[in-house]
């Protein structure tokens, strides 16, 4: 068994059916469904105690106290024992073939010293990819090289578990949330993605009250979002976004974690730049 198929929850009893009935729809089982559950109050256990009796897939189950999404991200990462990890959150499903697809591919690039992974669609059905984007025509890219390229949507993640476990989420006293960028980022400078221009994961955009909850999640943790902006700050090239990001930074410095603003930092002068840009967030009373 190669892949192990993740799926982080909370209190989503409601919606795991949706899951697994995907995943008994694969037209290869020859994967683990691992789900961490982040501290349910609800009938999930009970739930999934059914499923693993049924038997009709490998199922591992792992309840813990709640801490966000990104302890149980950390937690599945390492009771992982199979050479590929693929997360499926709770409201998403997987197209038939996704399995199939997954190690197929990987079959054909697992040689390539320098591949991570893979780097698939998300759909907002198995026929359209999220906000109709296409991938660029190569074979291997960063996960930022995509976006550099002109790639404009989703992305289901494949990768090598032992990369995982060197680049695990970093855990923040009191706080629950940390950008997914901070640790993709991480892995595009150690490595490339093959591309797989498939929808293997099919997902439902819920646009309202977006605005409402990234900014609630920005005032909630704002060490996981200093770390998103001093990565980007450091990584991205000299750009007007680069700037936008240094003011990002400035701005979250204030509110961070005070042993990760001493760990995490930008030189003075590349600093400096952004100064203007966060006196007019704090002015503005953004983030």
């Amino acid at each position: 068994m190669k892949l192990t198929v993740f799926t982080p929850t909370y209190n989503r009893e409601k919606l795991l059916p949706r899951v697994y009935e995907s995943l008994c729809a694969q037209t290869d089982r020859d994967f683990q469904w691992l789900i961490v559950d982040d501290g349910s109050t609800d009938g999930t256990e009970k739930l999934v105690n059914r499923w693993i009796n049924d038997g009709l897939l490998s199922i591992r189950y792992y309840k813990q106290k709640n801490g966000g999404k990104m302890r149980a991200h950390n937690t599945g990462v390492r009771l992982t024992e199979t050479e590929l990890f693929v997360c499926l959150d709770s409201d998403d499903s997987f197209t038939s073939t996704a399995v199939s697809d997954i190690l197929m591919k990987w079959s054909e690039v697992a040689d390539k010293r320098d591949c991570g992974g893979i780097v698939a669609h998300k759909g907002a059905d198995e026929e359209h990819t999220l906000y109709d984007a296409v991938m660029p025509d190569i074979s291997f890219s960063t996960l930022q090289g995509l976006y550099r390229q002109g790639f404009k949507g989703e992305t289901t993640l494949v990768f090598k578990t032992e990369l995982l476990k060197r680049h695990l989420f970093p855990e923040i006293p009191g706080e629950k949330y940390v950008p997914e960028d901070v640790v993709y980022d991480e892995i595009d400078r150690e490595c490339v993605l093959a591309v797989l221009p498939k929808i293997l994961t099919v997902c439902e955009l819920v646009e309202s009250g977006l605005t409402d909850r990234v900014a609630a999640l920005r005032e909630e943790n704002p060490t996981g979002w200093y770390l998103y902006y001093v990565n980007r700050s450091k990584n991205t090239p000299w750009s007007p976004l680069k700037v936008k990001y240094i003011s990002h930074y400035l701005r979250f410095r204030g509110v961070a974690n005070r042993e990760v603003r001493d760990r995490e930092f930008l030189p003075a002068g590349l600093a400096l730049l952004g100064v203007p840009g966060a006196l007019a967030l704090i002015f503005a009373g953004k983030r």
